[in-house]
Protein backbone atom coordinates (compact mmCIF):
# COMPACT_ATOMS: atom_id res chain seq x y z
CA UNK A 1 0.00 0.00 0.00
CA UNK A 2 1.30 3.42 -1.14
CA UNK A 3 2.14 5.39 2.05
CA UNK A 4 2.44 9.87 1.58
CA UNK A 5 2.35 12.51 4.13
CA UNK A 6 0.09 14.81 1.96
CA UNK A 7 -2.98 13.02 -0.13
CA UNK A 8 -4.88 15.88 -2.07
CA UNK A 9 -8.13 14.68 -4.10
CA UNK A 10 -9.23 17.23 -6.99
CA UNK A 11 -6.66 18.85 -9.27
CA UNK A 12 -9.13 21.36 -9.92
CA UNK A 13 -7.65 25.59 -8.42
CA UNK A 14 -7.87 24.53 -4.69
CA UNK A 15 -6.01 21.16 -5.06
CA UNK A 16 -3.50 22.84 -7.70
CA UNK A 17 -1.98 25.33 -5.12
CA UNK A 18 -2.67 23.38 -1.61
CA UNK A 19 -0.22 21.12 -3.66
CA UNK A 20 2.33 24.05 -4.79
CA UNK A 21 2.20 25.51 -1.49
CA UNK A 22 3.35 22.60 0.38
CA UNK A 23 5.89 21.42 -1.88
CA UNK A 24 7.41 24.50 -2.18
CA UNK A 25 7.42 25.51 1.07
CA UNK A 26 8.20 22.16 2.41
CA UNK A 27 10.45 20.25 -0.38
CA UNK A 28 10.76 17.28 1.48
CA UNK A 29 7.21 16.46 2.18
CA UNK A 30 5.84 13.43 -0.03
CA UNK A 31 2.78 14.71 -1.57
CA UNK A 32 -0.02 12.83 -3.84
CA UNK A 33 -2.24 14.76 -6.11
CA UNK A 34 -5.39 12.42 -7.28
CA UNK A 35 -7.31 13.58 -10.14
CA UNK A 36 -10.43 11.68 -11.45
CA UNK A 37 -9.63 13.12 -14.95
CA UNK A 38 -7.13 13.30 -17.37
CA UNK A 39 -3.72 15.41 -17.78
CA UNK A 40 -4.69 18.64 -18.62
CA UNK A 41 -3.15 17.97 -22.16
CA UNK A 42 -5.44 14.93 -22.77
CA UNK A 43 -8.38 17.25 -22.26
CA UNK A 44 -10.50 16.47 -25.38
CA UNK A 45 -14.12 17.26 -25.53
CA UNK A 46 -15.33 15.42 -28.48
CA UNK A 47 -18.28 17.97 -29.31
CA UNK A 48 -15.60 20.79 -28.91
CA UNK A 49 -13.55 19.50 -31.56
CA UNK A 50 -16.31 18.79 -34.25
CA UNK A 51 -16.00 15.19 -33.86
CA UNK A 52 -19.77 14.49 -32.65
CA UNK A 53 -23.21 16.89 -32.75
CA UNK A 54 -23.88 16.19 -29.41
CA UNK A 55 -22.83 14.87 -25.37
CA UNK A 56 -22.23 10.67 -25.81
CA UNK A 57 -22.15 10.81 -21.98
CA UNK A 58 -18.14 10.64 -21.78
CA UNK A 59 -16.45 8.86 -18.88
CA UNK A 60 -15.16 10.98 -17.53
CA UNK A 61 -16.20 14.16 -18.57
CA UNK A 62 -13.49 16.45 -20.29
CA UNK A 63 -15.10 19.42 -19.55
CA UNK A 64 -15.95 19.32 -15.61
CA UNK A 65 -13.01 16.73 -14.94
CA UNK A 66 -9.08 16.74 -15.60
CA UNK A 67 -6.66 18.23 -14.26
CA UNK A 68 -7.50 22.23 -13.85
CA UNK A 69 -10.94 21.04 -12.46
CA UNK A 70 -14.26 23.05 -13.99
CA UNK A 71 -11.89 26.18 -14.92
CA UNK A 72 -9.81 24.55 -17.77
CA UNK A 73 -12.10 25.43 -20.34
CA UNK A 74 -13.09 29.10 -19.19
CA UNK A 75 -11.62 32.04 -20.47
CA UNK A 76 -9.84 32.89 -17.01
CA UNK A 77 -11.43 35.90 -15.60
CA UNK A 78 -9.68 35.96 -12.11
CA UNK A 79 -11.45 38.64 -9.65
CA UNK A 80 -9.62 40.37 -6.55
CA UNK A 81 -12.86 40.12 -4.90
CA UNK A 82 -14.48 39.50 -1.85
CA UNK A 83 -17.93 40.74 -2.66
CA UNK A 84 -18.87 37.53 -5.06
CA UNK A 85 -16.72 34.25 -5.66
CA UNK A 86 -17.19 32.77 -2.53
CA UNK A 87 -17.58 32.73 1.00
CA UNK A 88 -14.31 32.74 2.55
CA UNK A 89 -15.00 35.76 4.92
CA UNK A 90 -17.19 33.39 6.78
CA UNK A 91 -13.90 32.11 8.46
CA UNK A 92 -11.48 34.90 7.48
CA UNK A 93 -10.94 38.35 7.70
CA UNK A 94 -11.74 40.07 4.27
CA UNK A 95 -8.16 41.57 3.58
CA UNK A 96 -6.39 38.10 4.72
CA UNK A 97 -8.59 36.92 1.77
CA UNK A 98 -7.53 39.65 -0.29
CA UNK A 99 -4.05 38.88 0.62
CA UNK A 100 -4.37 35.11 -0.50
CA UNK A 101 -6.02 36.01 -3.63
CA UNK A 102 -2.81 38.12 -4.23
CA UNK A 103 -0.66 35.65 -3.60
CA UNK A 104 -2.56 32.87 -5.88
CA UNK A 105 -1.77 36.31 -8.41
CA UNK A 106 1.84 36.15 -7.94
CA UNK A 107 1.95 32.08 -8.45
CA UNK A 108 0.02 32.64 -11.94
CA UNK A 109 2.18 35.50 -13.34
CA UNK A 110 5.28 32.87 -12.52
CA UNK A 111 3.64 30.58 -15.48
CA UNK A 112 2.80 33.42 -17.81
CA UNK A 113 -0.56 35.52 -16.28
CA UNK A 114 -1.03 39.03 -17.83
CA UNK A 115 -0.58 41.79 -15.88
CA UNK A 116 -3.11 43.36 -17.22
CA UNK A 117 -5.69 44.25 -14.17
CA UNK A 118 -9.30 45.78 -14.95
CA UNK A 119 -10.86 47.90 -11.93
CA UNK A 120 -14.15 49.66 -11.03
CA UNK A 121 -12.13 51.86 -9.00
CA UNK A 122 -11.54 54.27 -11.77
CA UNK A 123 -13.30 57.77 -12.33
CA UNK A 124 -15.04 55.86 -15.37
CA UNK A 125 -16.01 53.02 -13.44
CA UNK A 126 -17.75 55.32 -10.67
CA UNK A 127 -20.06 57.49 -13.67
CA UNK A 128 -21.49 53.64 -14.75
CA UNK A 129 -21.99 53.07 -11.04
CA UNK A 130 -23.88 56.67 -10.85
CA UNK A 131 -25.88 55.80 -13.14
CA UNK A 132 -26.22 51.98 -12.26
CA UNK A 133 -27.92 53.30 -9.04
CA UNK A 134 -30.05 55.80 -10.64
CA UNK A 135 -32.07 52.67 -11.85
CA UNK A 136 -31.55 50.63 -8.29
CA UNK A 137 -28.28 48.35 -10.00
CA UNK A 138 -25.82 47.84 -8.05
CA UNK A 139 -22.35 47.44 -9.56
CA UNK A 140 -20.14 45.62 -7.07
CA UNK A 141 -16.19 46.20 -6.33
CA UNK A 142 -13.77 44.05 -8.11
CA UNK A 143 -10.74 44.17 -9.87
CA UNK A 144 -10.27 41.30 -12.56
CA UNK A 145 -7.84 39.97 -15.34
CA UNK A 146 -8.61 38.50 -17.92
CA UNK A 147 -6.26 35.45 -18.85
CA UNK A 148 -8.45 34.36 -22.03
CA UNK A 149 -9.45 31.20 -22.82
CA UNK A 150 -6.48 29.96 -25.22
CA UNK A 151 -4.22 31.63 -22.24
CA UNK A 152 -5.67 30.13 -19.45
CA UNK A 153 -5.09 26.31 -20.55
CA UNK A 154 -1.37 27.06 -21.35
CA UNK A 155 -1.03 28.61 -17.67
CA UNK A 156 -2.59 24.72 -16.78
CA UNK A 157 -0.33 23.20 -18.94
CA UNK A 158 2.86 24.72 -17.46
CA UNK A 159 1.60 24.30 -14.00
CA UNK A 160 0.95 20.69 -14.60
CA UNK A 161 4.66 19.82 -15.96
CA UNK A 162 5.76 21.76 -12.89
CA UNK A 163 3.81 19.97 -10.41
CA UNK A 164 4.74 16.66 -12.30
CA UNK A 165 8.29 16.91 -11.67
CA UNK A 166 7.69 18.12 -7.65
CA UNK A 167 4.72 15.90 -6.09
CA UNK A 168 3.30 12.57 -7.18
CA UNK A 169 0.74 13.26 -9.53
CA UNK A 170 -2.05 10.56 -10.47
CA UNK A 171 -4.62 11.47 -13.12
CA UNK A 172 -7.11 9.27 -14.21
CA UNK A 173 -7.34 7.92 -10.03
CA UNK A 174 -10.87 7.46 -8.85
CA UNK A 175 -11.32 7.74 -4.92
CA UNK A 176 -13.89 5.77 -3.91
CA UNK A 177 -14.02 5.72 -0.18
CA UNK A 178 -12.47 7.35 2.62
CA UNK A 179 -11.45 5.31 5.70
CA UNK A 180 -10.18 7.06 8.79
CA UNK A 181 -7.82 5.03 10.77
CA UNK A 182 -6.92 4.82 14.11
CA UNK A 183 -3.72 2.84 15.08
CA UNK A 184 -3.33 1.04 11.85
CA UNK A 185 -7.42 0.43 12.26
CA UNK A 186 -10.55 1.61 10.75
CA UNK A 187 -12.56 3.39 12.91
CA UNK A 188 -16.23 1.77 12.69
CA UNK A 189 -17.76 4.61 14.99
CA UNK A 190 -16.20 7.87 15.02
CA UNK A 191 -18.11 8.85 18.24
CA UNK A 192 -15.77 11.26 19.80
CA UNK A 193 -12.62 8.85 18.48
CA UNK A 194 -10.05 10.90 17.03
CA UNK A 195 -8.06 9.75 13.87
CA UNK A 196 -4.84 9.67 13.71
CA UNK A 197 -4.19 8.92 9.62
CA UNK A 198 -6.58 8.11 6.81
CA UNK A 199 -6.67 5.06 4.35
CA UNK A 200 -8.51 6.43 0.74
CA UNK A 201 -9.57 3.17 -1.44
CA UNK A 202 -9.27 4.31 -5.62
CA UNK A 203 -9.23 2.88 -8.27
CA UNK A 204 -5.50 2.20 -8.78
CA UNK A 205 -5.17 0.73 -5.14
CA UNK A 206 -5.39 1.44 -1.24
CA UNK A 207 -3.39 5.23 -0.31
CA UNK A 208 -2.64 6.18 3.19
CA UNK A 209 -1.78 9.32 4.35
CA UNK A 210 -0.88 11.47 7.68
CA UNK A 211 -2.90 14.47 5.97
CA UNK A 212 -5.91 14.42 4.03
CA UNK A 213 -7.05 17.39 1.19
CA UNK A 214 -10.69 16.85 -0.45
CA UNK A 215 -10.68 19.55 -3.36
CA UNK A 216 -13.22 17.79 -4.85
CA UNK A 217 -14.41 20.45 -7.12
CA UNK A 218 -18.27 21.29 -8.26
CA UNK A 219 -17.97 17.81 -10.63
CA UNK A 220 -17.13 15.87 -7.69
CA UNK A 221 -19.84 17.92 -5.13
CA UNK A 222 -22.85 14.54 -5.35
CA UNK A 223 -19.87 12.51 -4.36
CA UNK A 224 -18.34 14.23 -1.36
CA UNK A 225 -21.97 14.58 -0.19
CA UNK A 226 -22.12 11.07 0.09
CA UNK A 227 -18.64 11.05 1.68
CA UNK A 228 -19.44 13.48 4.09
CA UNK A 229 -22.90 11.28 5.15
CA UNK A 230 -21.00 8.05 5.38
CA UNK A 231 -18.61 10.40 7.32
CA UNK A 232 -21.18 11.69 9.91
CA UNK A 233 -19.94 15.03 8.66
CA UNK A 234 -22.83 17.97 8.93
CA UNK A 235 -23.61 19.66 5.89
CA UNK A 236 -25.05 22.97 5.35
CA UNK A 237 -27.39 23.13 2.50
CA UNK A 238 -26.16 25.79 -0.32
CA UNK A 239 -27.89 27.69 -3.13
CA UNK A 240 -28.51 27.35 -6.46
CA UNK A 241 -28.62 29.97 -9.27
CA UNK A 242 -30.77 29.36 -12.30
CA UNK A 243 -31.27 31.48 -15.62
CA UNK A 244 -29.79 32.18 -18.93
CA UNK A 245 -27.41 33.16 -20.52
CA UNK A 246 -27.96 36.44 -22.68
CA UNK A 247 -26.29 37.45 -26.03
CA UNK A 248 -26.46 40.88 -27.60
CA UNK A 249 -24.32 42.91 -29.95
CA UNK A 250 -20.91 44.12 -28.38
CA UNK A 251 -21.38 48.04 -28.95
CA UNK A 252 -24.50 47.36 -26.38
CA UNK A 253 -21.94 46.99 -23.21
CA UNK A 254 -18.85 48.69 -24.81
CA UNK A 255 -18.69 51.39 -22.68
CA UNK A 256 -18.93 49.19 -19.55
CA UNK A 257 -16.97 46.55 -20.57
CA UNK A 258 -14.30 48.70 -22.44
CA UNK A 259 -14.02 50.06 -18.95
CA UNK A 260 -13.72 47.19 -16.26
CA UNK A 261 -14.10 44.53 -18.65
CA UNK A 262 -17.23 42.48 -16.90
CA UNK A 263 -19.56 44.09 -14.59
CA UNK A 264 -20.76 42.24 -11.75
CA UNK A 265 -24.65 43.48 -11.35
CA UNK A 266 -27.55 43.17 -9.13
CA UNK A 267 -31.08 43.98 -8.77
CA UNK A 268 -33.65 43.15 -6.48
CA UNK A 269 -36.77 42.73 -8.57
CA UNK A 270 -40.39 45.00 -7.72
CA UNK A 271 -42.42 41.95 -8.10
CA UNK A 272 -41.03 39.54 -5.82
CA UNK A 273 -37.98 41.11 -4.35
CA UNK A 274 -35.76 38.56 -5.43
CA UNK A 275 -32.34 39.00 -6.40
CA UNK A 276 -30.91 38.69 -10.20
CA UNK A 277 -27.53 39.16 -11.03
CA UNK A 278 -25.35 39.12 -14.11
CA UNK A 279 -22.35 36.69 -14.03
CA UNK A 280 -19.36 35.94 -16.31
CA UNK A 281 -19.92 38.35 -18.91
CA UNK A 282 -17.64 38.12 -22.00
CA UNK A 283 -17.02 40.77 -24.19
CA UNK A 284 -16.68 39.70 -27.85
CA UNK A 285 -17.32 35.81 -27.21
CA UNK A 286 -18.79 33.13 -27.64
CA UNK A 287 -21.72 30.98 -25.49
CA UNK A 288 -20.76 27.72 -25.19
CA UNK A 289 -22.20 24.29 -23.83
CA UNK A 290 -21.04 23.06 -20.29
CA UNK A 291 -21.78 19.19 -19.33
CA UNK A 292 -21.93 18.62 -15.54
CA UNK A 293 -22.66 14.18 -15.04
CA UNK A 294 -24.23 14.30 -18.40
CA UNK A 295 -26.65 17.44 -18.00
CA UNK A 296 -25.65 20.15 -20.95
CA UNK A 297 -25.88 23.61 -19.57
CA UNK A 298 -24.59 26.82 -21.25
CA UNK A 299 -22.02 29.12 -20.38
CA UNK A 300 -19.97 31.46 -21.83
CA UNK A 301 -16.12 32.33 -22.99
CA UNK A 302 -13.47 35.28 -24.40
CA UNK A 303 -10.47 35.10 -26.11
CA UNK A 304 -7.52 37.19 -25.25
CA UNK A 305 -6.66 37.76 -28.81
CA UNK A 306 -9.05 40.74 -30.84
CA UNK A 307 -8.17 38.02 -33.72
CA UNK A 308 -10.21 35.49 -32.54
CA UNK A 309 -12.95 37.61 -30.69
CA UNK A 310 -16.97 37.46 -32.24
CA UNK A 311 -19.13 40.55 -32.80
CA UNK A 312 -21.52 39.74 -30.08
CA UNK A 313 -21.01 40.12 -25.90
CA UNK A 314 -22.65 37.39 -23.86
CA UNK A 315 -23.20 37.05 -20.10
CA UNK A 316 -25.66 35.28 -17.00
CA UNK A 317 -28.73 36.14 -15.28
CA UNK A 318 -29.03 34.09 -12.72
CA UNK A 319 -31.89 34.32 -10.21
CA UNK A 320 -30.89 32.47 -6.63
CA UNK A 321 -32.78 30.55 -4.41
CA UNK A 322 -32.47 29.42 -0.99
CA UNK A 323 -34.45 26.44 0.21
CA UNK A 324 -35.78 25.85 3.63
CA UNK A 325 -36.47 22.16 5.38
CA UNK A 326 -37.41 20.20 4.54
CA UNK A 327 -35.77 20.36 1.00
CA UNK A 328 -32.37 19.27 0.85
CA UNK A 329 -31.38 18.90 -2.58
CA UNK A 330 -30.52 22.13 -4.06
CA UNK A 331 -28.09 20.47 -6.70
CA UNK A 332 -30.60 17.75 -8.13
CA UNK A 333 -33.14 20.42 -8.46
CA UNK A 334 -30.80 22.74 -10.57
CA UNK A 335 -30.33 19.45 -12.67
CA UNK A 336 -33.67 18.40 -12.84
CA UNK A 337 -34.73 21.97 -14.67
CA UNK A 338 -31.86 21.77 -17.06
CA UNK A 339 -32.62 18.26 -17.79
CA UNK A 340 -36.08 19.91 -19.16
CA UNK A 341 -34.26 22.00 -21.39
CA UNK A 342 -32.34 18.96 -22.96
CA UNK A 343 -35.71 17.21 -22.95
CA UNK A 344 -37.36 19.68 -25.60
CA UNK A 345 -34.28 21.36 -27.22
CA UNK A 346 -32.02 17.94 -27.42
CA UNK A 347 -29.88 20.22 -25.21
CA UNK A 348 -29.53 24.41 -25.04
CA UNK A 349 -32.84 26.25 -26.01
CA UNK A 350 -32.13 29.38 -27.58
CA UNK A 351 -35.03 32.04 -27.86
CA UNK A 352 -35.75 35.91 -28.88
CA UNK A 353 -36.35 37.90 -25.69
CA UNK A 354 -39.18 39.41 -28.24
CA UNK A 355 -40.78 35.89 -28.53
CA UNK A 356 -40.45 35.14 -25.15
CA UNK A 357 -42.70 38.46 -24.50
CA UNK A 358 -44.96 37.91 -26.85
CA UNK A 359 -45.92 34.28 -25.72
CA UNK A 360 -44.79 32.14 -28.62
CA UNK A 361 -41.81 29.89 -29.46
CA UNK A 362 -39.00 31.14 -31.34
CA UNK A 363 -38.58 28.97 -35.09
CA UNK A 364 -36.07 28.81 -37.59
CA UNK A 365 -38.27 31.17 -39.38
CA UNK A 366 -38.04 34.09 -36.71
CA UNK A 367 -34.20 33.47 -36.09
CA UNK A 368 -33.15 33.74 -39.84
CA UNK A 369 -34.22 37.76 -39.60
CA UNK A 370 -32.98 38.30 -36.53
CA UNK A 371 -29.94 41.08 -36.19
CA UNK A 372 -28.10 39.28 -33.73
CA UNK A 373 -26.16 36.12 -34.87
CA UNK A 374 -25.96 33.37 -32.17
CA UNK A 375 -22.58 31.98 -31.51
CA UNK A 376 -23.59 28.87 -30.45
CA UNK A 377 -26.10 26.35 -32.60
CA UNK A 378 -28.71 25.97 -30.20
CA UNK A 379 -32.15 24.73 -30.75
CA UNK A 380 -34.85 27.59 -31.57
CA UNK A 381 -37.63 26.83 -28.49
CA UNK A 382 -39.26 28.44 -25.64
CA UNK A 383 -37.83 28.68 -22.46
CA UNK A 384 -41.05 29.25 -20.79
CA UNK A 385 -41.76 25.47 -20.49
CA UNK A 386 -38.48 25.45 -18.87
CA UNK A 387 -38.06 27.76 -16.30
CA UNK A 388 -40.73 28.65 -13.86
CA UNK A 389 -42.79 31.56 -14.04
CA UNK A 390 -41.08 33.42 -11.50
CA UNK A 391 -37.33 32.88 -12.81
CA UNK A 392 -38.81 34.31 -16.30
CA UNK A 393 -40.50 37.44 -14.41
CA UNK A 394 -37.32 38.36 -12.83
CA UNK A 395 -34.79 38.11 -16.04
CA UNK A 396 -37.33 39.87 -18.30
CA UNK A 397 -37.66 42.95 -15.14
CA UNK A 398 -33.93 42.80 -14.82
CA UNK A 399 -33.16 42.93 -19.07
CA UNK A 400 -35.66 46.09 -19.21
CA UNK A 401 -33.85 47.58 -16.00
CA UNK A 402 -30.95 46.96 -17.68
CA UNK A 403 -32.22 48.43 -20.94
CA UNK A 404 -31.98 51.84 -18.97
CA UNK A 405 -28.11 51.75 -18.44
CA UNK A 406 -27.20 50.06 -21.52
CA UNK A 407 -29.68 50.89 -24.04
CA UNK A 408 -30.45 47.61 -26.61
CA UNK A 409 -30.55 45.41 -23.71
CA UNK A 410 -34.46 44.89 -24.10
CA UNK A 411 -34.27 44.93 -27.99
CA UNK A 412 -36.50 41.59 -29.63
CA UNK A 413 -33.08 40.49 -31.01
CA UNK A 414 -31.59 39.74 -28.10
CA UNK A 415 -31.35 36.65 -27.43
CA UNK A 416 -31.85 34.29 -24.66
CA UNK A 417 -30.04 30.91 -24.25
CA UNK A 418 -31.39 28.57 -21.44
CA UNK A 419 -30.73 27.28 -19.13
CA UNK A 420 -27.61 28.64 -17.38
CA UNK A 421 -27.03 27.03 -13.63
CA UNK A 422 -24.31 27.61 -11.08
CA UNK A 423 -24.41 24.71 -8.86
CA UNK A 424 -23.66 25.40 -4.97
CA UNK A 425 -22.42 22.60 -2.92
CA UNK A 426 -23.71 21.72 0.26
CA UNK A 427 -21.41 22.93 2.72
CA UNK A 428 -19.44 21.30 5.58
CA UNK A 429 -18.84 23.11 8.97
CA UNK A 430 -15.09 24.06 8.70
CA UNK A 431 -12.82 25.79 11.26
CA UNK A 432 -10.45 28.82 10.56
CA UNK A 433 -8.42 26.41 9.13
CA UNK A 434 -10.51 24.81 6.51
CA UNK A 435 -10.35 21.69 8.95
CA UNK A 436 -13.28 19.06 8.73
CA UNK A 437 -14.82 17.37 11.99
CA UNK A 438 -11.85 14.99 11.66
CA UNK A 439 -8.42 15.43 12.38
CA UNK A 440 -5.73 16.83 9.59
CA UNK A 441 -8.91 16.31 6.91
CA UNK A 442 -9.12 19.69 5.21
CA UNK A 443 -12.22 20.34 2.62
CA UNK A 444 -11.67 23.93 0.20
CA UNK A 445 -12.67 24.89 -3.11
CA UNK A 446 -15.99 25.13 -4.56
CA UNK A 447 -16.75 21.17 -3.86
CA UNK A 448 -16.88 22.02 -0.14
CA UNK A 449 -19.10 24.69 -0.74
CA UNK A 450 -17.07 27.40 0.62
CA UNK A 451 -15.71 29.15 -2.99
CA UNK A 452 -17.46 29.89 -6.35
CA UNK A 453 -14.69 30.64 -8.88
CA UNK A 454 -10.70 30.61 -9.52
CA UNK A 455 -9.47 32.96 -7.66
CA UNK A 456 -11.09 32.39 -3.75
CA UNK A 457 -10.87 28.52 -4.69
CA UNK A 458 -7.03 28.98 -4.98
CA UNK A 459 -7.02 31.18 -2.31
CA UNK A 460 -8.64 28.38 0.18
CA UNK A 461 -5.72 26.05 -1.27
CA UNK A 462 -2.91 28.65 -0.31
CA UNK A 463 -4.88 28.47 3.30
CA UNK A 464 -4.82 24.84 4.02
CA UNK A 465 -1.58 24.38 2.91
CA UNK A 466 0.02 26.86 5.38
CA UNK A 467 -2.25 25.79 8.12
CA UNK A 468 -0.92 22.15 7.49
CA UNK A 469 2.80 23.20 7.25
CA UNK A 470 2.17 25.23 10.63
CA UNK A 471 1.18 21.96 11.61
CA UNK A 472 3.68 19.44 10.54
CA UNK A 473 6.45 22.31 12.01
CA UNK A 474 7.57 22.97 8.25
CA UNK A 475 6.31 26.42 7.65
CA UNK A 476 7.20 29.35 9.31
Amino acid sequence: MKKVDVAIIGAGLAGIFTAYELITKSPDLNILLLEQGDPIAKRQCPILTGKIPSCIHCKPCAIMRGFGGAGAFSDGKFNFTTEFGGWLTDYLEPETVLALIDDVDKVNNQFGATNTVYSTATPEAEAIRLRAIAHDIHLLNARVKHLGTENNRKILERMYDWLDEHVELSCKTQVTEIIPMKEGKPIDHLNGVVPDAYELETSKGRVACDVLVAAPGRSGAEWFTDVCDKLHLPLINNQVDLGVRVELPAIVFKEITDVMYEAKLKYMTRQYSDIVRTFCMNPYGYVVTENTDGIITVNGHSFDDPALRSENTNFALLVSNRFTEPFREPYRYGKHIASLSNMLGGGVMMQRLGDLRDGRRTNAHRMSKSFVRPTLEATPGDLSLVLPKRHLDNIIEMLEVLDRLAPGTANADTLLYGVEVKFYSARLELTREFETGLKNFFAIGDGAGITRGLSQAGASGLHAARAILRRMNHGK
